[in-house]
């Protein structure tokens, strides 16, 4: 079990791994004790889902523990699955990562450094072509272990091929890696990629708030501020970390957890109108009715479907401004977070760095041992001091499910979180973990330009 040890503010004060952070990566290292060397075959590691200020700690992780275990090729699928069954692979050891500065360039360098995808694998019953296809590519090129990045669809991947390995007794590994900022995977505490998301949601919320708050008008204003969030709240409830001494918060916090009211949502309004000048509000994109009817749907065109077959949802921050603005005379604003907090390594947790490039170490030494057919967890012992520990579970437990914000962490009238939600987040936003900076602009490495 690996436990690594933080403060409160998020300085590392010590780890436990069978891996440190500061061993070089070849042989002569890996004879000296820092990690036995295992002549196997060679590694795969993907990309896929949205991306974060975060995965590519991931996939650093992945290939310095790769290069310990003396993993001869160490390969990128470029474009995830999709791009692997076209063997679009890039040799990731030997033209890209070399050195420890390339590391660290890459740890601090936001989105998907390989390329996503978002592709489902079909059932194999009805399509084995598919995955005979993808054994091939891995005997063609050597690969025993096969390493996936990403949240409750990718894990789908995972479990698919590794069902279809055990089917067929093929010797193959399959890990997944978790990676999603709407922490909704289960059977683990959170994931990697929702610090860093939740960070830059606070800072933002508290940056508005600030912005809408420093005029003495006769008029209220009122911001509606939409982030993402389809079933489960907890980017939104983030927004509740912007609360100090210095900041009250956001004076509404809508999640999809609990049913949407619509008529008592805007009583609310006019009563803080009352005795408030500026009022600020954080809604979930996937709020909705007790009838279960997204708010988003009471207009059609904002409602599609993505590749999986999941609606894709925005827009409810528009209308509810757009009503309020009809029935008062306010002045209404509305922000939409979209994409912005996902790839926001400007402002990324040290907690969520680390914790992502230790889940990728894991990852290979958990395979390395024989492992298959699992995703990687992080478990917390403690939040203060702040302790957590690695482990694996069962990907068919993972797999196309979801994590909800406890109810019993969200106030009793659906508008606002508790306290319990927040001590369960500020450790993971804790300590900033700063780009390489160019120009005066973060700089990125890619697969151009290393």
């Amino acid at each position: 079990m690996d436990f690594s040890l933080y403060n409160t503010k998020g300085k590392f004060y010590g780890i436990s791994r069978q891996i440190p952070d500061s061993a070089e990566w070849n042989a002569a290292d890996a004879k000296s004790g820092l990690g036995e060397i295992y002549i196997m075959g060679n590694v795969v590691i993907g990309q896929s889902g949205g991306p974060t200020a975060v995965i590519n700690a991931s996939l650093a992780g992945v290939v310095q523990a790769a290069r310990i275990k003396g993993v001869e090729k160490i390969y990128g699928m470029h474009y995830g699955i999709q791009g692997f069954l076209k063997e679009d692979l890039i040799d990731l050891g030997n033209d890209y990562i070399r050195t420890r500065e390339d590391i660290e360039f890459l740890k601090r360098t936001p989105s998907a450094f390989l390329g996503s995808c978002r592709y489902k694998l079909p059932p194999f019953e009805k399509d084995p072509e598919v995955y005979e296809k993808v054994f091939a590519i891995m005997e063609k090129y050597d690969i025993s272990c096969f390493l996936y990045i990403g949240g409750n669809d990718s894990m789908d991947t995972v479990k698919m091929l590794s069902d279809y390995a055990a089917l067929h007794k093929k010797p193959q590994r399959f890990i997944g890696i978790p990676k999603t900022i709407d922490n909704d995977l289960p059977v683990m505490d959170h994931t990697p990629g929702y610090g860093s998301a939740s960070k830059y949601i606070a800072t933002s919320v508290k940056e508005i708030i600030r912005d809408n708050e420093c005029y003495d008008s006769p008029i209220p204003s009122v911001v509606i501020i939409e982030i993402m969030g389809r079933h489960a709240g907890w980017l939104t409830a983030a927004a509740a970390l912007s609360r100090g001494d210095d900041c009250s918060g956001p004076d509404i916090i809508c999640l999809p957890e609990v049913p949407f009211d619509m008529d008592a949502f805007y009583a609310r309004i006019h009563e803080l109108a009352k005795v408030k000048h500026s009022i600020v509000i954080a809604v979930s994109e996937g709020i909705r009715f007790a009838d279960g009817t997204f708010v988003c749907e009471m207009e059609e065109e904002n409602v599609k479907l993505d590749a999986f077959g999941h609606k894709m949802l925005s827009g409810c921050g528009e209308l509810l401004a757009n009503k309020l603005m009809q029935e008062s005379n306010y002045k209404v604003r509305n922000i939409e977070f979209s994409t912005l907090q996902r790839s926001a390594t400007h402002i990324a947790s040290v907690i969520d760095i680390r914790e992502a490039y230790d889940v990728g170490i894991y990852a290979v030494n958990k395979a390395y041992e024989g492992e298959t057919g699992k995703v990687v967890t992080i478990n917390v012992a403690e939040r203060d001091p702040y302790q957590v520990y690695y482990g694996l579970h069962d990907v068919h437990s993972v797999a196309n499910e979801e994590k909800m914000v406890p109810v019993a962490w969200i106030t009793p009238d659906h508008m606002d979180v508790t306290e319990d939600y927040c001590r369960y987040a500020k450790p993971m936003i804790a300590g900033n973990y700063m780009p390489y900076y160019v120009d005066g602009i973060p700089h990125h490495m890619t697969l151009k330009k290393k």
